[in-house]
């Protein structure tokens, strides 16, 4: 999906904040400047196991794993309620449905086609201040008896903020942070659900794409996570620009033999720092340039996949762990507060 346009006019008088612009938008200008010019944290705690809250509820949970998520930034949402969340399932049903046949007017409440579905992810959060996540969920319904109305699920978003402080201390309480949105379905759904939550909450979706230097922190990180039992080799994708098309180089290695690099270079305990990131990641090249002659300083590093989660630099995540769930979001968390302007 595209990062959605602010409305021309709305773009227009957040340009122009200092001149006639209303308090929701120096708000809203205060909190994108404030955090655009945090840093990224130099060092890192290593993601602690299950760090979930108890009252998470375990099939929710199962249900986020090994899917493949697409990630954008979102900035605060102004006046959203939780006590409102039916409301918001009637409502963006409608609106979906109004798009989908353009031209015809679609009433509230009215019976559908589709159903959304607004629920609360309790227990997925960092510290008692982070908001709570929510789940979005487009339904079809089918053509059996009431009671059996539900289809199958055609699209998934979830909103979080996990250990958000840098964010939640530079805004009142009538914004809720949850920077962070996870989508999985039809880019189509994707855009309608982000244009929905744009005009009703007064909020911007960005595309949170991951760089190289991530990816080498992720690596890191996960690699350093404690596992019962390794399920994936941990593998690297590199990709060599060369003519029209790009050459991609595969690297993979055992998992515990990654483990064991990383215990090799890791001094902080508990913590990971940039240091031992980059020794972490140019033993690696060392090696394959050994083995093949290939100098991987020369590639771009675009995908990185552990026993933890994979992420790839389009702003493609999976998340295999349950153990490691919150850590993974922790730090994605991060990425995304620092993109919001």
């Amino acid at each position: 999906m595209d990062s959605y346009d602010i409305p021309e006019s709305t773009s227009s008088r957040l340009k122009d904040h200092f001149i006639g612009a209303t308090p929701l938008q120096k708000r809203l200008e205060s909190v994108r400047k404030l955090t655009s010019f945090v840093p990224p944290s130099p060092q890192r705690k290593i993601p602690q196991c299950s760090q979930l809250q108890e009252d998470v509820d375990p099939q929710k949970v199962a249900f986020l794993l090994h899917k493949q998520w697409t990630l954008y930034s979102l900035t605060p949402l102004y006046k959203f309620s939780y006590t409102n969340l039916r409301e918001y399932s009637k409502f963006l049903s409608a609106f979906i449905v109004a798009e989908k046949q353009k031209g015809l007017a679609v009433e509230v409440g009215e019976d559908l086609n589709i159903k959304v579905i607004f629920s609360t992810l309790l227990g997925m959060k960092g510290t008692q201040r982070d908001p709570d996540a929510f789940l979005v969920q487009i339904l079809s319904k089918s053509h059996l008896p009431s009671e059996n109305r539900e289809g199958k699920v055609l699209w998934t978003g979830w909103f979080c903020c996990i250990f958000g402080d840098n964010l939640l201390e530079t805004v009142s309480e009538d914004f809720t942070c949850l920077p962070l949105f996870l989508a999985n379905g039809a880019e189509t759904n994707t855009a309608l659900i982000g244009t929905w939550f744009q005009k009703t909450f007064d909020c911007h979706f960005s595309p949170l794409a991951i760089n190289a230097f991530n990816l080498s922190w992720m690596a890191a990180m996960w690699t350093a996570c404690r596992m019962d039992h390794y399920v994936a080799t941990t593998e690297f994708l590199w990709s060599v620009p060369c003519g029209p098309q790009s050459l991609d180089i595969a690297y993979a290695i055992h998992s515990e033999d990654a483990k064991a690099l990383w215990d090799s270079v890791h001094k902080a305990p508990g913590e990971v720092t940039q240091e031992e990131v980059d020794l972490f990641m140019d033993c690696l090249c060392s090696h394959f340039h050994r083995h093949f002659k290939i100098h991987l300083s020369a590639t771009r590093l675009v995908r990185v996949s552990t026993s933890v989660a994979s992420a790839h630099t389009n702003g493609k995540i999976k998340i295999l762990c349950h153990k490691y769930l919150i850590g993974v979001l922790a730090y994605l968390t991060e990425l995304a507060i620092f993109q919001i302007e």
